[in-house]
């Protein structure tokens, strides 16, 4: 197997790391039962921090791409048990996050109402560590890497298999409207109103309240969609 090289700012991202080992299970230089390099093997090869290669592996896992075996490593799976996926590699017009958000507002509003009635204590200690790192004093990467934690951790908390799937698929297309916003607003800016939405989802979901849960997602998607300048109307 090739070296892979570092990746460079701005893609020191998760969603970077995954689409170059994507790139590689398709050409076929891993194949269906590879294992993936360690977890060190991989921080050395792509220059980055063991935190950005595991929620690289978890993108891939939640795509269906691989599968990670306790004590064993994360395995290329057989196409035919892959599950959907988009191609994250492909850069994401501005004009196409209308598209994107009229999909994530259902599946996010009832994700966060799933998560609410069904988490376990390990998912409300993945949502406290993302909001830690949302708010700690981290750097922009690192915030936006807890973000996109964030959000994976309510569709894990679902129980439900496709919400994992699904949300898993687009994260990369979420990594654009983040980016995007950041670009349109200082970060000092959008920190406050972001902690804020966040907070309101989180205690939410850790109260198991799913109604409060649902409405506060939907006030974060809302106002997520206000910061890439796009006004939607629904219809309820």
């Amino acid at each position: 197997m090739s070296a892979f090289t570092p990746v460079t700012r701005p893609q020191h991202l998760p969603a970077r790391i995954a689409a170059t080992l994507t790139a590689q299970i398709e050409s076929g230089v891993l194949k269906p039962g590879d294992r993936l390099p360690t977890e060190q093997a991989l921080t050395r090869s792509f220059a980055v921090s063991r935190t950005v290669i595991r929620e690289a592996i978890a993108q891939l896992r939640n795509e269906g791409l691989i599968e990670t075996r306790q004590g064993a490593g994360a395995f290329v799976i057989q196409r035919a048990a892959r599950h959907i996926r988009l191609d994250d590699a492909r850069a994401m017009a501005p004009h196409a996050f209308r598209d994107l958000f009229q999909l994530r507002l259902p599946l996010e509003i009832e994700a966060a109402a799933l998560a609410a009635l069904h988490r376990g204590p390990q998912h409300l200690a993945q949502l406290d560590d993302a909001m830690a790192r949302m708010t700690g004093g981290a750097s922009g990467e690192e915030v936006i890497e807890a973000d996109l934690h964030f959000h994976r951790t309510i569709a894990a908390a679902t129980g439900n298999a496709y919400f994992v799937q699904f949300l898993g698929a687009i994260s990369d297309r979420i990594l654009h409207t983040i980016i995007d916003s950041r670009v349109r607003q200082s970060p000092a800016e959008i920190a406050p109103h972001v902690h804020r939405e966040h907070r309101a989802i989180h205690d939410a979901i850790l109260s198991g309240h799913a109604a409060a849960a649902r409405a506060a997602m939907r006030a974060h998607m809302l106002h997520s969609a206000e910061r890439v300048g796009l006004s939607l109307h629904l219809s309820d």
